[in-house]
């Protein structure tokens, strides 16, 4: 669907050793100093799923495709980044395209790497760069009033209400509150608010970058990333970025090993990624052939239809029915004629809400 998180923080927080780690590369360069990081770096990842392999080993297809989705690596903020300071303007700009934001957060000590501030303190951390997307924000909402006053004055109703509203938030960011807390009160505001694209009403997602002690036994630093995040309505998801690296670097027969002796049950990054799919509201559906066993991706309470055109637009223009199965029935019965058999397999219409898991065949007519 192409779709992009993100990854945002302050200089020399971990965001391109992550990002090496989440897409196995070395795209984005790491180093201990600022701006290490200047244009962004974008790779796809596979969404973890295990169900997939389930239906690969039962239909034994040519080939298996996962559903992906897209990382961007951006280059580190710094106070002071809305009104010019560092590369301030070049990396908002990056943020803006983005659809979600996984905020890194430095959530350990180490002398050996310079934090950009001096010390460690997650929460000034966050609030530099929330007060530098505000910052942005508040450009576009005066850009916006301006405009939409000068239609006022020639009578228009709706521009004046578009005036009310842009007065609104910006009173709202103004006293330092992020745009995704404000409330919009009809259909219109909906709409003009969508419009404005502003930074601080994407979703978004702290990881709390932390060492192994942090990711064994937690810490004082992701407790108060956890203490925001709650706040916000937000996940908070720990990792430690050196770990996961680590991890990337060795061959897929030495990982469980590795995992067991660190205590862990699957990287840090398998979380990252479903984490970050379930943050831009999307879900996986399912084809399943002798050619191939594909993961499609679809945004949560999508019809028939549109779950159709993310195939082949023709297939949505031409939406006849879905033949749906369920997940559990398939693995438990193993074949479509058996699901048939059992009355299992159903034929559904325009109106169908598709949900995660689900095995789909599209009839259609173009």
């Amino acid at each position: 669907m192409g779709l992009q998180c993100g990854i945002v923080g302050l200089p020399n927080v971990g965001k391109s050793t992550l990002f090496n780690a989440i897409t196995s590369s070395n795209l984005a360069a790491a180093a201990n100093y600022p701006f290490c990081t200047i244009e962004p770096n974008t790779g796809v990842v596979a969404v973890p799923d295990a169900r997939l392999g389930v239906l690969t080993s039962i239909a034994i297809p040519d080939k298996e495709v996962p559903a992906t989705i897209e990382f961007v690596d951006i280059a580190g903020l710094v106070k002071g980044a809305a009104s010019g300071e560092g590369l301030g303007n070049q990396f908002l700009s990056h943020i803006r395209d983005v659809d979600a934001i996984l905020h890194v957060v430095r959530c350990f000590d180490d002398n050996n790497i310079i934090h950009v501030d001096g010390s460690v303190n997650p929460v000034r951390d966050i609030e530099i760069i929330d007060s530098e997307l505000i910052f942005k924000d508040i450009e576009t909402v005066d850009k916006k009033i301006d405009g939409a006053a000068r239609k006022a004055k020639t009578g228009d109703a709706k521009a004046k209400a578009e005036v009310d509203l842009y007065e609104r938030v910006r009173t709202h960011l103004g006293e330092g509150k992020l745009a995704r807390t404000f409330e919009t009160i009809n259909d219109d505001e909906i709409l003009w608010m969508r419009d404005m694209h502003l930074i601080t009403r994407k979703p978004v997602m702290y990881i709390a970058n932390t060492d192994e002690a942090g990711i064994q036994n937690g810490n004082d630093y992701i407790k108060l990333v956890q203490e925001i995040a709650t706040k916000e309505k937000a996940n908070v998801v720990a990792i430690c970025a050196k770990i996961e690296s680590e991890l990337a670097e060795l061959p897929s027969d030495e990982r469980a090993a590795f995992l067991q002796e660190l205590g862990m049950k699957e990287p840090g990054l398998n979380v990252i990624v479903r984490s970050a799919y379930d943050l831009l509201g999307l879900q996986t559906y399912f084809t399943v052939g002798k050619q191939e066993v594909r993961a499609w991706t679809v945004r949560k309470g999508a019809k028939g239809p549109e779950a159709a055109g993310v195939i082949h637009t023709d297939f949505e223009k031409g939406f006849i029915r879905a033949e749906v199965m369920k997940y559990d029935d398939f693995v438990r019965l193993k074949t479509e004629a058996a699901m048939r058999d059992a009355g299992l397999l159903r034929s559904e219409g325009r109106d169908y809400t598709v949900q995660d898991g689900d095995i789909m065949h599209f009839r259609f007519n173009v």
